[in-house]
Formats: C-alpha cells, sequence, structure tokens
C-alpha cells in the first residue's frame, strides 16, 4: 500500500542496535543511597530519550539521541520520590516525570536547556498498584505509574472500570493522563480524566501537596486544577482518587453513511445537542473511512454506540436513528447490533464498528511500520466550536496540502475524523500521509506541523485537545494562552518549584 500509494520502494529501515549507539557521557553521580532505583545504562537511557512522535520515530530510526537522561530513576513510593526532588535541587540536575513514555509532543524528551548539572528522568512505573476501591461511593485511590491495562485488570474484579481509553491506553499511566489531561476515546460524558479526578497527591521540590476527597466544592479556585495539564512542571503526580464506575453489560452500536462530510457534522451535533450522549459518536471522513475498510471513499461514516450498566440501550438506539435519519444519514440496518454481556458467552461476530475500533487501535503501530517504510504520517487534533468548524477544516486541510505541495510529496492526503463530541463544538483529529522525503523529513514535518498549527489558532481552535503542550506546541500555546495567566502559572512554580528543575521548557519557560 505504502509503495502504490506514495511512491517509497518497500524497503524497510530497522532501528539500529543498542550496542552502536554513541551517547554523550553520563554527567551526574549517583549517591550510594539509589543504587537500587538508579541506572545509567545505554538502553534504559536510550530508552527514555524520546516520546512516540512522528519526529521521534525518526531521529530514533537514525540512531539521534541527542539528549538522553543522564540517570533513570524508578522509585518505589513518594518517600523515594521525595529524597530524588532533594538531591536533584541539591546538585541543579534538572528532572523528567516519565509514565509511559507514550508523550506525541515532546513532553517526556530530556531537552532542557543549559544551566543544568545533569538530567534524572523519574519513572514511575514501579508506583503501579490500586491501594483502596471505595464500592459504596464508586472510587478508587490508584498510584501514579499504573499502566492503563494494568489498573483495568485490578478493577475488574470489584466489576468497576475507569472508563478512561485513550489511544495511549497500553502503554500510559495514570499519572501522566492526570499530568496531560488525557482525553479518553468515548465520545461524550465523563471522558476527560478531569471529570474522573477526585483528588490528587503530588510530590513538588517544596514538598507534598494533597487535595481533599470530596465530590465537588466550591471552596475557592479548585487545587486539582492545578496539577491537572501541569505537565510535570510543578511536580510528580504519585497517587489519586478517581471517580470509577460499574462495569457495563448493555451496549448497542451501528453506522451511517453521508454524502460528505458536513453533513455527517450536523448529524452529530444534533446527536450530541439531544442529551442522548452515545458513548461514541465518531464520525470519519471519506478517505480515511476508506482507508478503514468502511466505504469506497465517496461517503463519510459515522459510528455511533451506546453503554450502561443499568438498562438495555435499545431506546436510545432508535432515537439516535432517527435523528441520523432526520439530519440526512443512511442507516446501514445490519450494523446495528444488541449486546448482553450477561448473555454472551462466546466470541462477538464481527461488524464494520468493531472493524475499525481494530484498526483504531492498531493505528499507532501501524504508523511505526509505515515511517520504517519512508513515508509521513503525522496527526494533528483540537478543538472548535460548531459555528467555526468548516472554517477550520477547510483551512488546516488547505494548510497542509500546500505544505507538503511544496516538497513535492506524490500521493500525500489529509484525512479528519471526530473523536469527541460537546454540544458546544467538536473535536477533530487530522491525519497527514505522503512521501516523505529521505534525509528531510523533519523538516518536512516541521512544515506540515507549523502549517497546520497556525491555521487552528487562526480560525479559533486550540493547539490541542488531548494531545498536551509539552514542547513541540509550546510556539503556539504561547500565542493561545493569556500573558498574564502564564505569569500567573509561572509565579507558581517558583513557589513549587524554586529552582526550577521540574520537566524544564514545557508550558512555561
Amino acid at each position: 500500500m505504502a509503495a502504490s500509494s506514495f511512491g517509497v520502494d518497500g524497503q524497510r529501515r530497522s532501528p539500529p542496535d543498542v550496542a552502536s549507539l554513541e551517547l554523550p557521557p553520563v554527567r551526574l553521580s549517583v549517591p550510594d543511597v539509589f543504587a537500587e532505583i538508579a541506572t545509567s545504562d545505554v538502553i534504559d537511557r536510550a530508552g527514555h530519550s524520546l516520546g512516540k512522535s512522528y519526529r521521534d520515530v525518526v531521529r530514533a530510526l537514525r540512531g539521534e539521541l541527542a539528549h538522553p537522561p543522564d540517570v533513570v530513576m524508578r522509585p518505589r513510593n513518594e518517600h523515594e520520590v521525595a529524597a530524588v526532588l532533594d538531591w536533584c535541587g541539591s546538585v541543579g540536575a534538572a528532572v523528567v516525570p516519565y509514565g509511559g513514555g507514550s508523550s506525541v509532543v515532546g513532553g517526556v524528551e530530556p531537552d532542557v536547556g543549559d544551566g543544568y548539572a545533569g538530567v534524572v528522568t523519574i519513572d514511575t512505573t514501579a508506583m503501579d498498584r490500586v491501594l483502596d476501591v471505595d464500592t459504596v461511593s464508586l472510587a478508587a485511590r490508584i498510584q501514579g505509574g499504573v499502566l492503563g491495562p494494568d489498573l483495568e485488570d485490578q478493577l475488574r474484579p470489584h466489576g468497576l472500570t475507569l472508563r478512561h481509553f485513550p489511544q495511549s491506553f497500553e502503554c500510559s499511566t495514570l499519572g501522566g493522563w492526570i499530568a496531560t489531561r488525557s482525553g479518553g476515546h468515548f465520545a461524550t460524558g465523563p471522558t476527560h480524566i478531569d471529570d474522573l479526578v477526585e483528588s490528587v497527591r503530588v510530590v513538588t521540590p517544596r514538598g507534598l501537596v494533597e487535595t481533599r476527597r470530596v465530590p465537588s466544592s466550591g471552596a475557592g479556585p479548585s487545587p486539582d486544577r492545578l496539577f491537572l495539564g501541569s505537565e510535570g512542571s510543578l511536580g510528580l503526580v504519585t497517587e489519586a482518587w478517581v471517580r470509577v464506575r460499574r462495569r457495563p453489560r448493555w451496549r448497542v452500536r451501528g453506522t451511517a453513511v453521508f454524502a460528505d462530510m458536513a453533513r455527517g457534522a450536523g448529524a452529530v451535533r444534533a446527536l450530541v445537542q439531544s442529551g442522548l450522549q452515545p458513548s461514541n459518536c465518531r464520525l470519519v471522513d471519506p478517505v480515511e473511512s476508506m482507508i478503514n475498510g468502511m466505504g469506497d471513499g465517496t461517503t463519510a461514516t459515522l459510528l455511533v454506540g451506546f453503554e450502561s450498566a443499568d438498562r438495555p440501550m435499545d431506546a436510545d438506539a432508535r432515537d439516535a436513528q432517527q435523528c441520523v435519519r432526520d439530519h440526512g444519514g443512511d442507516i446501514d440496518e445490519g450494523s446495528w447490533r444488541t449486546f448482553d454481556d450477561g448473555a454472551i458467552t462466546g466470541e462477538r461476530p464481527p461488524d464494520a464498528a468493531s472493524s475499525w475500533r481494530n484498526s483504531f487501535l492498531r493505528a499507532p503501530y501501524v504508523r511505526d511500520a509505515l515511517v520504517t517504510l519512508g513515508v509521513l504520517c503525522e496527526t494533528f487534533e483540537t478543538a472548535v466550536s460548531w459555528a467555526r468548524f468548516e472554517e477550520l477544516h477547510d483551512a488546516v486541510t488547505h494548510a497542509v496540502r500546500r505544505a507538503l505541495g511544496e516538497w513535492d510529496t506524490a500521493g500525500g492526503f489529509v484525512t479528519c475524523r471526530f473523536t469527541h463530541a460537546y454540544p458546544d463544538g467538536p473535536a477533530p483529529y487530522f491525519t497527514v500521509l505522503g512521501r516523505a522525503v529521505p534525509g528531510r523529513e523533519l523538516e518536512q514535518w516541521a512544515a506540515a506541523k507549523e502549517a497546520a498549527s497556525d491555521a487552528l489558532l487562526a480560525t479559533a481552535g486550540t493547539i490541542t485537545h488531548h494531545h498536551a503542550v509539552g514542547r513541540d506546541h509550546r510556539p503556539w500555546y504561547d500565542r493561545q494562552a493569556s500573558a498574564l495567566f502564564v505569569e500567573s502559572l509561572r509565579a507558581t512554580k517558583s513557589v513549587l518549584d524554586p529552582g526550577g528543575i521540574m520537566n524544564p521548557g514545557v508550558l512555561v519557560g
């Protein structure tokens, strides 16, 4: 497919052997007290040098790891986290918090600039337990380093789920979700980690901050919000009480098609403004539908789903179908299926929705394979009001196509889908595919990134809906954020992190 669509030669590049990597020398001498949790092995330093963006994959394939950490620490509890931060502050070492390493915006790359004696990456994955489950209040106290699958495995015996499933679910952590304001891939309802956090414990260079665990509070600005989205710039999330729910039993899902993206967007707007709150309401444009085996490239596809732990969802599904028909959608009657987990004992038969879901979950791994074949593969995501969506869609699409055209990218295309939908607007997610220019991949990527990001801000979108700011989005975040707010955030950082050691380069200078 890559060869026929993009004109690449079909030869796959292999990553370099670890033994061949030439990393800068280690600049820090670790005290013996950290011997059990510290390492400066090449594989650990290399593995914590980059995140998982297109740019990161290209540099890893080249063996270009310019900013590896000097030391990787894997603390096992809050006491060890605090001890590491105290030592880093005393020697002037920068600290980069690291969960699963799934950042696609440079959030975990130890590119901290000059002025530090070295860099310590704190890998949190040794703190990976569900510590307490409150089945009466439907909440759980969970350590920040737990990966998504392990978190769900520990909740499952209680019949509970966090119901937070970002695309990086397999290789991202609860603390990382909180630090980056992660968006789970349910289209409506409490899908952002913001909605699921009751309280947090954060170890900062100044000490421990613990917020009060209550369902809601009107006591001043929310202290939880100070750390949600702080991207490790204020401290490290070690624990959180989060809202959980009973695992769903009843599900309904199905598909519909529209003549174009605009008509599909009208149906999605009507659905989310109706109060039905589908668990999935994902609109996929014609080209992306074709790529994922859901059409011939002439129609947009809408995937709709409902789920509940308490009642069958057939009535909601019927209302959704009628809403779709009212807005010009063609319902695929055969695709609409009802599932009762209490009655199912075998494998579910395949359908269009499950095929798309499987393709969606494989997408990051397919992306990496495409990069090894010489394909440019990047994504841009945002959120915008319904009134400005068409303008933003056209502006981003044309800007990126123009940027690719300047690089003579044969067969390149830009697709769009909705990852989330709100009563006041959608979250469009753009995918760019094209032939990468050998040796110039990073310059080509930067041109496309700049074109898309400029277009997003120019048409009232946000620079990121759920990928965070990191280092890659800083130029546009600086333009988007209020100058007085940034000054306030900088002042807060100076109180909690007076040495400026926590993840330098993200959010504020």
